[in-house]
């Protein structure tokens, strides 16, 4: 990327409105102009002209439903933008001492685009490397083991689906909160759906936030070893913590 189009993101990004509505699409769905005017706080007016210009920008694509356009990120690369814009900002760390219920949520557990992210996800990740589930090279790239491929269909993962070479691979993504790697990429992708249709994790309403149910936290114990004491035991390499997005 050239030393102008770091400089356009960078300005696209900037702007405080145009950051919320990238944020509010950081899981990866699609919402109305009208939804992402409200979120934002701005008239739909000016919600459209920012929108344009993140369309032009290339960081947002746009749908048409009737007579409604829905827009979304143009990727998982947006996302993967904005949370490792997040992880270098700067930290506070009165957020860790004093954070509310939303925050608490988002740090536990999120979606980031189309994968897990927040605590579970980086504990997640860490398990299935110790375990050997999966493995990692030196271009920071996971790979499903063998092993991991016979655990995922045991649980009742499609087979087909994990014989596909792209299914089965997966990048690090700088987690924003942990400030330590979680997994990414469509190993990560199957995953979270995954957990999501076992009934292991539970999307919050107008949330990136997911809960882990009494199931849930049945699979992480026996799959993972992890239960609530011990997640509240994990340590992140910062003792601060950047705000939430």
């Amino acid at each position: 990327m050239g030393q102008h189009n770091i400089a356009t993101v960078a300005h696209l990004i900037a702007e405080p409105v145009r950051a919320v509505m990238l944020i509010a699409l950081a899981d990866g769905n699609a919402l109305s102009a009208s939804a992402l005017a409200e979120t934002a706080g701005v008239t739909p007016q000016t919600a459209s002209s920012h929108l344009g210009k993140l369309l032009d920008g290339g960081l947002l694509n746009v749908e048409q439903r009737g007579r409604y356009r829905y827009y979304r990120l143009a990727g998982p690369h947006v996302s993967h933008l904005l949370e490792s814009l997040a992880s270098i900002g700067p930290v506070t760390p009165a957020w860790r001492s004093t954070p509310n219920r939303s925050a608490r949520e988002m740090r536990f557990a999120r979606c980031c685009y189309d994968h897990l992210a927040g605590k579970v996800g980086v504990a997640i990740t860490r398990r299935l490397l110790e375990q050997e589930l999966m493995v990692e090279n030196d271009l920071q790239e996971y790979s499903l083991t063998p092993a991991g491929a016979d655990w995922l269909q045991e649980l009742g993962a499609e087979a087909a689906a994990l014989s596909s070479g792209e299914v089965g691979k997966g990048r690090q993504c700088l987690d924003w909160t942990e400030r330590q790697y979680h997994l990414a990429g469509p190993l990560a992708a199957h995953l979270l759906n995954a957990f999501c249709l076992w009934g292991w994790l539970q999307r919050l309403p107008s949330s990136r936030a997911l809960a882990v149910t009494p199931k849930g936290w049945v699979a992480l114990k026996t799959h993972f070893a992890l239960t609530p004491d011990s997640l509240e035991d994990e340590r992140t390499n910062d003792p601060a913590v950047c705000p939430p997005v």
